[in-house]
């Protein structure tokens, strides 16, 4: 059973894909496996994946529900002590992002591990410019110790700057755009000890899915918070956070 699956979801994603994949192929580590679930791109997303196909454990192409549904399909393939979902266009930090992790998780074995997230966008000529850390570019501050209480304000850690182990993640939402926050929280809930890591797990590629669906994703994430924090608290929350986006974005 290797320590980390990684897991990458894919739908039409040529012009992404190869970018992430060569972020795990880079990795001084060898203690994980590498799953991609496609879903039955028409693109050339399929080419990228049989060039590098002795670097990927195991991978399917097939219909699905969308990325939540896909997400879960990966879990369930998923043989690794913890899940770390790694989409296309996002890579691992640097090359000795996952070495790092393990040496955490030899030390430590926590339930879940967190960090802050660099956030890099691509340019026109599609070179990809880190545009800077989420805790400082945008109004998620990164908790020193966090706990699921921490979530009421929104989203505190990148999706894919969030490695939880593998018993305790539940199935995603998949008719939820926030489903990645409910997630979280499910994760936070069901861990008892929660790991800050000191270096950066992941570069997040700007404008995904919830961002071409932003308004439908306020609404969801409106959903999520209600089911876990009730209706007065989270009506009271929208508030704040609208408080702080706005001054936020004064500065």
């Amino acid at each position: 059973m290797p320590t980390v699956s990684i897991i990458t979801v894919t739908y039409n994603a040529e012009r992404f894909l190869e970018r992430t994949i060569q972020s795990v192929v880079a990795q001084q580590a060898t203690d994980y496996e590498y799953i991609i679930v496609d879903g039955a791109s028409a693109d050339g997303t399929l080419n990228i994946v049989e060039r590098y196909q002795r670097y990927v454990t195991r991978w399917i192409s097939e219909p699905d529900k969308g990325l939540y549904d896909a997400m879960n399909k990966g879990m369930h393939l998923a043989t690794g002590q913890y899940v770390w979902f790694m989409n296309a266009g996002d890579e691992l930090h640097d090359a000795n992002t996952l070495a790092n992790l393990l040496d955490r998780i030899a030390t430590t074995q926590a339930d879940v591990y967190y960090s802050d997230a660099l956030f890099v966008r691509e340019e026109n000529d599609g070179k990809v410019v880190p545009v800077g850390l989420r805790s400082e570019v945008t109004p998620h501050t990164l908790p020193k110790q966090l706990t699921w209480h921490d979530m009421a304000l929104g989203m505190k850690v990148c999706h894919q700057a969030f490695v939880p182990k593998r018993s305790i993640a539940p199935d995603y939402l998949v008719d939820n755009l926030s489903a990645d926050i409910d997630w979280e929280i499910r994760c936070l809930k069901a861990a008892r000890q929660i790991e800050r890591l000191p270096f950066v797990l992941c570069n997040y590629l700007m404008g995904g899915l919830s961002i071409q669906q932003h308004r439908q994703s306020l609404v969801d994430r409106f959903k999520v918070l209600v089911t876990h924090f009730g209706l007065f608290t989270t009506l009271r929350n929208h508030f704040r956070i609208f408080v702080r986006a706005r001054q936020f974005n004064k500065q």
